[in-house]
């Protein structure tokens, strides 16, 4: 059987990534690991994908934002080449050294703000400023995630480097891109030149306004991309 290894994005947690990616994944007849983040966020994501894969399961690895940058950087690996299926990425942040990256921006100014504030006021500020959908989500997870060390996870992640373009040219399993073109954190430019440049990779939009209600609708766009990359016309 197939394993679905998934990482969620900054801020957010496994119970999200399981709504995003679940349905497809068990549609498909394959079986799902969602990877809770930790204090050493990339690093507790990379360990635990080697950990899954020594099981001797076909894996397919993917992620929301940060978490589709580990996905696509471990699975460019040559090392896991033989064991990876294909790679879901769900809303690619940035490429190479984040810079003036807003999803960075937003994750420096986030742990600027639980430094400075505590986790309630922070909270309290973002509901006043977010969708009624996203500050529910948010409210939830921040509260889980603060004593698994919040703050810790989005300075590590303001700071991450992603793969280079020249990175994914080498990726040799099929790469599923997901791209929303109203989502200013996540540029729909970004997913698109992971596509181009990877061997075989196809690209689905699913707009920020359909899949922040309903987040399974992230995760299946992924896949039809996902399948049309393994299955170019």
């Amino acid at each position: 059987m197939t394993t679905v290894i998934v990482m969620p994005g900054t801020g957010s947690d496994a119970d999200y990534a399981a709504r995003v990616f679940g349905p497809a994944a068990r549609a498909a007849g394959a079986r799902i690991e969602c990877l809770e983040p930790e204090a050493n966020l990339v690093e507790s994501y990379l360990t635990s994908i080697d950990e899954i894969a020594d099981r001797g399961d076909r894996v397919i690895v993917g992620g929301v934002s940060i978490g589709a940058a580990v996905a696509v950087g471990w699975a460019c690996d040559p090392a896991h080449a033989a064991q990876c299926d294909g790679v879901l990425a769900a809303l690619p942040p940035w490429t190479g050294t984040p810079d003036d990256s807003l999803a960075a921006l937003s994750a420096r100014i986030t742990a600027d703000n639980l430094d400075r504030d505590g986790l309630e006021a922070t909270v309290e500020a973002m509901v006043a400023t977010s969708p009624a959908w996203l500050g529910s989500e948010l409210s939830r997870s921040w509260r889980a995630l603060h004593p698994r060390g919040l703050l810790t996870q989005l300075r590590a992640a303001s700071t991450f480097v992603s793969p280079t373009l020249d990175d994914i040219a080498g990726l040799t399993a099929p790469l599923g891109v997901a791209v929303a073109p109203d989502d200013p954190l996540h540029p729909a430019d970004v997913g698109r030149a992971w596509a181009h440049a990877a061997p075989r990779a196809a690209v689905a939009q699913a707009p920020l306004h359909e899949f922040g209600p309903a987040e399974h609708v992230l995760g299946d766009a992924c896949w039809r991309a996902l399948i049309a990359a393994r299955n170019p016309r």
